[in-house]
């Protein structure tokens, strides 16, 4: 959908159940999948992904168009919720091992399959060391090498979504990517 059809379908969500459950059935997989990368917890990002979306249809009178595509205010919705379920459950993001409390992968069974099984266990595997490090990051680099990587947000857009400078983005993502790569290095390091 391009900018304009979003904003048409934006501005007729705001009078019609409809119009705004395409904008849901357009969004949640980028929502639901951006909070799952965050909270490392299949439960808690169903309910904030609900709690995120039933904020959006209450405010969407609210919601001004300003050419940054729909997805943005829907992250800010998702940031303010995940930092919400934390603050009142007295905790920090749960660490990627506790994925596997609540993520299954779908094996299949046939030998044809496999390999398809195998890779995406390898995958799996992947998402949860590469969630347990960015878990370990202070949250302003969480929020932006998860909206960068996972939702692949340009990061004008991310700047939009956080409320800050693009400039900040910029010096948040390049610090993130160092820690990031600094810790990695040391698990490497640490398993030899």
């Amino acid at each position: 959908m391009n900018q304009e059809q979003e904003r048409e379908l934006v501005e007729s969500a705001k009078s019609n159940n409809e119009a705004f459950g395409r904008l849901y059935d357009e969004n949640y997989q980028k929502i639901f999948g951006y909070v799952l990368v965050r909270t490392a917890n299949l439960v808690i990002a169903q309910d904030i992904t609900s709690e995120v979306f039933l904020k959006a249809l209450k405010n969407i009178t609210h919601f001004k168009w300003t050419g940054v595509p729909f997805t943005a205010w829907l992250c800010r919705i998702a940031n303010n919720e995940i930092a919400n379920h934390f603050r009142q459950n007295g905790h920090g993001m749960v660490l990627a091992e506790k994925i596997g409390e609540s993520i299954t992968l779908e094996v299949p069974a046939p030998d044809a399959e496999m390999n398809d099984a195998d890779e995406k266990l390898r995958n799996y595997e992947r998402f949860l060391d590469v969630q347990q490090w960015i878990a370990q990051l202070p949250v302003k680099y969480q929020e932006v090498l998860a909206l960068r990587f996972f939702q692949q947000l340009q990061l004008n857009e991310i700047a939009s979504i956080l409320g800050v400078h693009e400039e900040t983005v910029k010096t948040r993502f390049y610090r993130g990517l160092e820690r990031l790569k600094k810790m990695m290095i040391a698990d490497s390091a640490s398993i030899v």
